[in-house]
């Protein structure tokens, strides 16, 4: 038995475009399923009408990314636990089976103390759901680097059952992605597809188009024994029309696709 690797559309691949505009794109360009990106848009915070939006355009939301930007914050709750919860609560109402994480902000000082046990204890709380700590990375700015995450912006160093690998992220963090991918081992849930040319910053370019091996890695996850998702997290918000969004959409569908070629057997 083979496991074919659903190639999702995050909804922030669509900003400045909103959640329902995520849907009407991965249904006319071929997805197979949609990573909900919960922010301040309602839409991508109610369960009811986001399943009206999966079966309208009979694509299933398959991943939820939990409100952890910055400018997200207060979505829900100012509490990241009961953040977390919610879009735990969101995913198993949807029957989605990954929920993206980050890790804790410094300033997080009682959610980052506690973090690694209390995911434990609410991953026992929604059996079958994985929660995929993913890779984030240092900021630079005027010269100066610092890392606004605790204890670190590279997950693998304390360990999780299961992570999400950003490959933009480990080109703004410097870091080698296959050897990550290694690191994460049989935790790896989720893959955000994504470019990045190194210089520091976070990008999420159309995979091709930087300097991260997005087709090696790809190419990889057979040989990984990798059950889970890959999400196209790219950047459009600098396109000039929606013809231009969905160009960029349709070749980063397309870039995926060629290179999930290898099927992955589907653990007994």
């Amino acid at each position: 038995m083979t496991y074919r690797v659903p190639v999702l559309l995050s909804t922030s691949s669509v900003f400045p475009e909103r959640t329902a505009a995520a849907f009407q794109l991965a249904a006319e360009l071929g997805y197979d399923g949609i990573e909900v990106m919960v922010w301040t848009d309602p839409v991508s915070q109610d369960a009811g009408a986001l399943r009206g939006l999966a079966e309208h355009y009979g694509v299933p939301v398959l991943s939820v990314h939990a409100p952890c930007l910055l400018v997200t914050q207060r979505v829900w709750s100012p509490d990241p636990w009961e953040r977390l919860r919610k879009a735990a609560e969101l995913a198993e109402t949807l029957e989605a089976p990954t929920v993206v994480v980050h890790p804790p902000f410094t300033w997080q000082r009682d959610y980052a103390r506690t973090f690694a046990d209390g995911l434990d204890t609410i991953a026992g709380q929604f059996g079958g759901l994985h929660f995929g700590v993913e890779n984030m990375y240092p900021v630079r700015m005027a010269g100066r680097q610092f890392v606004p995450y605790a204890p670190g912006w590279d997950p693998t160093e304390i360990g999780y059952a299961s992570y999400t690998l950003d490959l933009s992220h480990c080109a703004a963090s410097h870091t080698d992605a296959m050897a990550m991918a290694d690191r994460m081992g049989s935790g790896l849930a989720h893959v955000h597809l994504g470019d990045g040319t190194g210089e520091g910053r976070d990008e999420h370019l159309v995979p091709g188009r930087g300097g991260q091996p997005c087709a090696e890695m790809l190419r990889s996850l057979a040989g990984r024994g990798f059950s889970g998702t890959v999400a196209v997290e790219v950047t459009t918000r600098g396109a000039k029309s929606r013809a231009v969004r969905e160009a960029d959409l349709r070749e980063s569908l397309e870039f995926a696709r060629a290179h999930l070629t290898a099927p992955s057997p589907v653990d007994a």
